[in-house]
């Protein structure tokens, strides 16, 4: 049961890099959440006043908190583990289509951080979009290519790019025809209704109704396209790209039981991922309109989706301490600490790491041109730090990629 605590003026709730699982609700008083600001290292505050939340986003997420909580007044809190939060608050929709938008937010400006420190240019919808399909059709993903031109074409009929973008879209289909011909013996359409792995309460029967398959290659959502509909995946993969300066990029790749596309639906913005289908594919593809009835009547929907946001905001944020990490070196090494992160070993007293990471992967996190990283590379190497092979790399002691961070990054802090 939720129980109520006293903190006197000056104490701390919890401090920065403790790992908590706990959710607060202010029930009097005044708190200071205090974190520091991954670009400039200065201090970067915000004050909890009463009835507000906080704690939320770690406890959900299960990632160390990114603030110390100071009480600044006289104060008492009411305190609950992740699954009273859920049975309280589940179905109270506007707190948690609050928190959803809230979320959706830090994640959308955590997202145009990246992309500045990556000197992607930001393009228009039309443009983007043109340059996500002419990226399909530069690595020879023709159905994807196709896909995408017919997506811009739906929803720019009258755009004066119309002949350019129907002339890649007949190219393409040419090109994808002829490898449908070659490849006419292998048959990949079985086993899309495969559902094992999606959420139990989509499993029923009324669900069906929004139910959509995919080919492998299939564009579900391209970038940059109009935002309307968003999905839970009920059986197959799908991989998540984004389209940086005309190059694409492997983001992540989801599994049943995964959403993607929600951002859009709560912010009203342009897509900012291409998902595409990895074998066949089934989805629940639902829109803005009966969104919030969605949840309204499957609160645990919200729950999910709000921890996968908890999860995402972490992620990008993670991702970002490294990108502004000037010394290169350094910058390299935490790649190698965010792997360790994402994959502990069994025995953490064991010193040597086997990364499944190629010199193009590690050159992908970093934001560092390819041969930037792999002369990089090579000073490990040279040192003995850092084995290479084909297909992954070895690290003879996580140590000291650690002291390299620690040393070297200046303006980074790694607990």
């Amino acid at each position: 049961m939720p129980k109520a605590m006293q903190y006197t003026k000056g104490s701390i709730v919890y401090f920065a890099g403790d790992k908590d699982e706990r959710v607060f609700i202010l029930q009097k008083g005044i708190l200071l959440l205090t974190s520091i600001d991954v670009e400039t290292n200065q201090p970067v505050t915000e004050q909890v006043k009463s009835g507000e939340f906080f704690g939320v986003k770690s406890a959900l997420g299960h990632f160390p908190r990114e603030e110390t909580a100071t009480v600044l007044t006289e104060s008492v809190a009411i305190i609950m583990t992740v699954q009273e939060f859920e049975l309280i608050f589940s179905g109270n929709k506007q707190i948690i289509m609050k928190m959803l938008r809230v979320s959706s937010n830090q994640l959308r400006l955590i997202h145009k951080k990246t992309e500045a420190i990556l000197n992607n240019v930001s393009e228009d919808q039309q443009t983007g979009m043109i340059a996500v399909a002419k990226s399909f059709y530069d690595d020879d993903q023709y159905l994807s290519c196709c896909d995408v031109c017919s997506k811009f074409l739906s929803f720019y009929p009258d755009t004066e790019k119309k002949e350019e973008v129907s002339k890649l879209y007949a190219d393409a289909k040419l090109r994808c025809e002829k490898e449908k011909a070659l490849n006419k013996a292998e048959d990949n359409t079985s086993d899309v209704n495969d559902s094992a792995g999606a959420l139990k309460q989509f499993s029923l029967p009324a669900f069906e109704r929004f139910a959509k398959k995919y080919k492998p290659g299939n564009v579900i959502i391209s970038e940059f396209e109009p935002g309307n509909n968003f999905y839970l995946i009920q059986s197959g993969r799908v991989q998540l790209v984004k389209c940086l300066n005309g190059a694409k990029k492997n983001i992540d790749i989801l599994k049943p039981g995964e959403f993607f596309g929600e951002m859009a639906i709560l912010d009203n913005s342009p897509r900012s991922a291409t998902c595409v289908a990895i074998g066949n594919v089934k989805c629940l593809e639902f829109n803005k309109e009966n969104f919030e009835l969605l949840i309204t009547g499957n609160p645990q929907i919200a729950v999910i989706l709000l921890k996968l946001f908890c999860k995402r905001i972490y992620d990008q944020k993670r991702r970002f301490r490294i990108l502004v990490i000037k010394d290169l070196q350094a910058r390299l090494a935490d790649v190698f600490l965010m792997f360790d992160e994402m994959n502990p070993p069994a025995n953490p007293n064991e010193r040597q790491r086997k990364f499944n990471l190629t010199t193009a992967d590690l050159a992908h996190w970093a934001g560092l041109p390819l041969d930037t990283t792999r002369d990089e590379v090579n000073k490990f190497v040279e040192k003995r730090k850092i084995e290479i092979y084909d297909n992954y790399m070895l690290i003879a002691n996580i140590a000291d990629m650690k002291r390299i961070v620690d040393t070297r990054a200046g303006n980074m802090l790694h607990k």
